[in-house]
């Protein structure tokens, strides 16, 4: 019964510990919001940065499990490529390590609860006031859980028994059969709990109470590393295969890394001896154990750093893309969205959705430029019918593409308004789903303008030469307008970029009534008149997607 008691008080502790590590990482995302997933996107530019953002992400979130998740998702959304993820995962993995050292340097010399009660305290406080910084209360109480946790780790586990150290003794007196026990252990114990920095917790709370000696702990370090792949692999299933790819990546990462490790496991753990001051036991132990994990990421970092083109080609030769599946949402939309780690937050979902936009946005680019191209050749192709039943064709799958993702990617975001947003995220949402009706409508008005040019063909209401050569600079208008709000999309335009986008909804604006005074004119002098009232209401149409591009540039100002 006393072991029972005991064993779920472990238990217990490890939970908290874990539920803190929640806690804080949900809090410092939200905290953070957009700008910590957005960091994400500007180290692809060589790969000491992305080792350097993977490192500052991952510990400030404390879970390279919650940095690892973020970028199989952004590399599933398009918005990474396989090359650049791998210098975060290699930081996130170097981030990872400021755990240990604060479970080592704070979590056993001195009382816990001095740490752990204020920083609920406060965190309760910060989070029940209705203020911009709520977010950050959560952080604190998720530190000062983790310290409670800490401390009921330390106050669980029973005193060594002499019959205890024997056993360890013999353990140990294995040899590489030990070590081997070991990885597999910390391996499991990881892929248990999702968290190799629990499991690595817990392992330095043993070793502290000599309850596994250095060596076995050092082991079972490098086994966590391991199992702590097992959520990009989760995150990756039924993702693209850069996604699937670059989960791949972690795995052949940490397991490579830790074998390695393994063929100088003495020679390193003399380096971690030599740079950690004290003996390796006793209440040394911890230090040493976070030297040691930090020492093997980055040896790890420093051995595959110059060869990340060729870990590429590598991932990519074992899992080959699938043309098809690649391609098998040409006809039908799908918004796949998956994250199995306990470490996702809505910001995470608002971001992908943004990138899902932005393609929503090239759909409409793609539709006017179309249009635009039949335009200014109508008049010379020979089989005018073929061409604009072509047109029409392709307008019509496009949007009816872009009726799914509407109604997708508004069904998403009013789920992400369910949860926990920070206000900056909840009024990025608002905007989101106001764009998201003014690009869709735009797709409408394409379709409609295609329609419209069908009609003149059938009804042989071509227009005339010089009408067709008014219309031009005002079709290049909205063209330059689309083309605006489609670079821009995701940032929020300066003063300058709106001057601009206004002098280009007052210039479209001057030329539809310009053209309107033309059509009118050549009514009242005699010509076709259903084929000039056609030219009008193609005028007004286009007029309008100029009106979505300035509603959807002054959202963006907002």
């Amino acid at each position: 019964m006393v072991v029972v008691i005991a064993l779920l008080r472990i238990i217990g502790g490890l939970c908290l510990f874990l539920y803190g590590m929640k806690v804080m990482s949900d809090g410092v995302q939200q905290a953070a919001g957009d700008r910590l997933q957005r960091a994400l996107g500007f180290m692809t530019r060589n790969r000491f940065i992305a080792i350097l953002t993977g490192f500052v992400v991952t510990a400030l979130v404390q879970s390279s499990s919650a940095t690892t998740v973020m970028l199989v998702s952004f590399v599933n959304a398009g918005l990474l490529t396989l090359t650049q993820s791998i210098g975060v995962i290699m930081g996130a993995n170097i981030g990872t390590t400021t755990t240990a050292w604060i479970v080592s340097l704070i979590g056993f010399n001195f009382d816990i609860a001095s740490l752990a009660l204020p920083a609920v305290g406060i965190g309760f406080i910060v989070r029940i006031l209705k203020w911009k910084h709520q977010a950050w209360g959560e952080a604190f109480l998720g530190f000062g859980f983790i310290f409670l946790g800490l401390q009921f780790l330390n106050e669980s586990l029973p005193p060594v028994s002499p019959e205890s150290l024997e056993f360890i003794r013999r353990v140990s007196g294995l040899g590489l059969a030990s070590i081997l026990l070991s990885l597999g252990i910390g391996t499991a114990v990881t892929l248990l709990i999702h968290s190799s920095a629990a499991s690595i917790t817990l392992v330095i709370a043993l070793s502290f109470r000599q309850v596994v000696n250095y060596e076995m702990a050092a082991a079972m370090i490098l086994g966590a590393n391991i199992g702590t792949t097992i959520d990009a692999i989760l995150a990756a299933i039924g993702a693209r295969t850069a996604a699937k790819q670059t989960a791949l990546v972690h795995v052949l990462f940490n397991v490579a890394g830790s074998f390695i490790v393994l063929l100088f496991f003495e020679p390193i753990l003399g380096l971690v001896d030599y740079l950690t001051p004290g003996s390796p036991e006793g209440a040394g132990v911890a230090a040493h154990l976070a030297m040691f994990h930090s020492v093997f990421n980055i040896f790890c970092t420093i051995i595959f750093l110059p060869f990340v083109k060729q870990f590429a080609a590598l991932v990519s030769f074992i899992i080959k893309g699938d043309a098809a599946q690649e391609n098998e949402s040409s006809d039908h939309y799908h918004f796949v969205f998956r994250s199995a780690s306990i470490q996702d937050t809505p910001e995470l979902g608002v971001l992908r959705a943004e990138k899902e936009i932005r393609d929503l946005a090239g759909i409409a680019s793609s539709m006017y430029a179309r249009i635009s191209a039949v335009l200014k050749t109508l008049r010379e192709t020979e089989n005018k019918e073929e061409a604009v039943t072509l047109l029409n064709e392709e307008m019509k799958n496009k949007e009816a593409y872009a009726d799914e993702m509407r109604e997708s990617l508004t069904s998403f975001l009013i789920e992400c308004t369910r949860e926990q947003l920070n206000p900056r995220s909840e009024r990025r949402v608002s905007q989101l789903l106001r764009i998201i009706v003014d690009l869709e409508d735009m797709t409408d008005d394409c379709y409609s303008v295609g329609l419209l040019l069908e009609r003149s063909v059938r009804k042989n209401q071509i227009f005339k030469g010089k009408e067709m050569e008014a219309l031009f600079p005002y079709v290049d208008l909205v063209e330059d307008f689309l083309s605006l709000v489609r670079n821009y999309l995701g940032r929020r335009l300066t003063p300058e970029q709106i001057g601009y986008a206004r002098e280009l909804e007052e210039k479209i604006d001057k030329s539809r009534d310009r053209l309107r005074k033309l059509g009118r004119k050549r009514i009242e002098s005699g010509v076709d008149v259903k084929t000039e009232l056609l030219f009008i209401d193609l005028v007004r149409r286009i007029e309008k997607l100029g009106d979505y591009c300035f509603d959807i540039a002054a959202t963006m100002a907002r």
